[in-house]
């Protein structure tokens, strides 16, 4: 319930606006969220101090089965299935110790992924009960911010995918006035979050003591790696289900709205940006806006202790112009920026020769799924051939499903032969009797199981208008 309505109202008085939430109740958790987001839209300013009785049993309840099924089990070493052996029982407990301030949530299990760079990135899994809390909360605390984020912010927000990111990319460049590109990254943006900005930013709609002490518990609840316990002091692990809302609140305020007023009031062109978490692009129409804001843009992330990447950030010329600009001056062709696991580079349509973005999947990224592919062929060698071939099916149509935008069926092609090749590779390595699987009756197998290359998504400007 908002500040305002705390007041007491005289009797002889009639309240002419209906209050923001329910009172606690159960039954009300979808209606009580949606009116929480009705008086957010309607006041920007508005602080919210009675939140915490929305985790409710119901809400409980949607978030476990909202949690990926086969996620791998935190410290606990809880499995979702496990959890859901005597769900009713394990939800009311959980309910009961949330309203009665005895709740504490658990360390996160820190486990190392290697990076298309060769680096590990360290990623935090939670234990499934703080899983269920923490989608809880996301929930609430979304209602509330959804209404602030604004147009080019795309990263884990409902009907914001990475394709409508990468239209709006391609939409802005072919369309509008952009001739020079920066290609931000932020280095290390979630292990450099600093706790008590986020906490701030937070306080900007939330009040409520109770609902802000359980957001920051989930940010002080360290890590446990190797069976030893460390203090969280700054940053959020990455893999938890709360992280991707808390990135989206700190970039709002730290990038996104300084970024609205400096294009309003420092360019002296068009500026055009899309961000996806921590990864952003920015389209200048003059090459001094560009440098400026780079210049402008590095003082303002160290500010929130925050910095860009010195080799993953770059200006580069890019646009409709770049190629005839570039070759006037007697130098190569315009230099390409990768963005969600694009590769874009400036490119002229075959039927009219107009300017276009051709965007192809980046090389690196496809040998390192299909390595990944070759060592789980590998490991299932001996499994039934109808089994791996309904495996091959699902990564194929996975990869195509992402993968498959206008002008990338080449890589597309690429990616289909090379798993052809490895499974065809595998089987005949089965046995000294290998041969049997002459390419002929493979073919049929791939006529069965692994799909036809085909354009999976439309052309942006189709999907989108900037």
């Amino acid at each position: 319930m908002a500040e305002f309505e705390e007041r007491r109202v005289l009797t002889e008085r009639n309240c002419g606006d209906k209050p923001v939430t329910v009172t606690q109740c159960t039954g009300q958790t979808d209606s009580g969220l949606a009116r929480i987001h009705e008086a957010a839209k309607k006041d920007s300013q508005l602080r919210f101090n009675n939140l915490y009785h929305h985790l409710s049993l119901d809400l409980l309840t949607q978030a476990y089965w909202n949690l990926k099924r086969r996620a791998t089990s935190g410290v606990d070493g809880v499995t979702w299935a496990g959890y859901g052996e005597n769900l009713a029982a394990h939800l009311q407990d959980l309910h009961t110790r949330l309203h009665k301030g005895s709740y504490r949530p658990q360390p996160s299990k820190r486990v190392w992924i290697e990076k298309d760079d060769g680096k590990q990135r360290p990623i935090g899994i939670t234990a499934l009960e703080d899983k269920v809390v923490q989608q809880a909360l996301s929930w609430i605390i979304q209602s509330i911010f959804e209404t602030d984020f604004l147009g080019f912010s795309y990263g884990f927000r409902k009907g914001r995918s990475q394709h409508d990111a990468l239209d709006a990319v391609y939409v802005a460049i072919t369309q509008k006035k952009v001739s020079w590109v920066l290609d931000a990254d932020i280095k290390g943006f979630f292990d450099n979050i600093n706790l008590e900005w986020l906490m701030k930013f937070l306080g900007h709609r939330i009040a409520d003591r109770k609902t802000l002490r359980l957001a920051e518990q989930f940010l002080t609840a360290g890590v446990e790696e190797d069976g030893k316990w460390s203090k969280t002091v700054v940053g959020t692990p990455q893999g938890s289900v709360i992280s991707p809302l808390y990135a989206n609140i700190y970039l709002h305020y730290v990038l996104d709205l300084w970024v609205q007023q400096w294009r309003k009031k420092r360019a002296r062109g068009e500026v055009y940006i899309v961000r996806f978490a921590d990864d952003f692009v920015v389209g200048f129409e003059y090459k001094a806006d560009g440098e400026r804001f780079h210049q402008e843009l590095q003082a303002r992330l160290k500010h929130f202790e925050l910095s860009l990447h010195e080799t993953k950030t770059r200006l580069i010329e890019f646009g409709r112009f770049a190629q005839s600009n570039r070759q006037a001056r007697g130098e190569g062709k315009p230099e390409t920026f990768k963005f969600l696991g694009f590769v874009h580079a400036c490119a002229r349509r075959r039927n009219d020769g107009k300017f276009t973005v051709r965007r192809q999947s980046i090389a690196k990224r496809q040998r390192t799924t299909t390595q990944r592919v070759k060592e789980a062929l590998r490991k299932q060698m001996h499994v039934n051939v109808h089994v791996q071939g309904m495996w091959l099916s699902s990564v194929v149509r996975g990869f195509y499903n992402y993968f498959g935008v206008p002008g990338n069926l080449g890589s597309l092609d690429a990616f289909r032969t090379q798993i052809c090749r490895m499974w065809l590779r595998t089987l005949r390595r089965r046995s000294h009797k290998g041969s049997k699987y002459n390419w002929e009756k493979f073919q049929r197998l791939v006529k069965r199981y692994i799909p036809s290359v085909k354009t999976c998504h439309p052309y942006p400007n189709q999907r989108l208008c900037v």
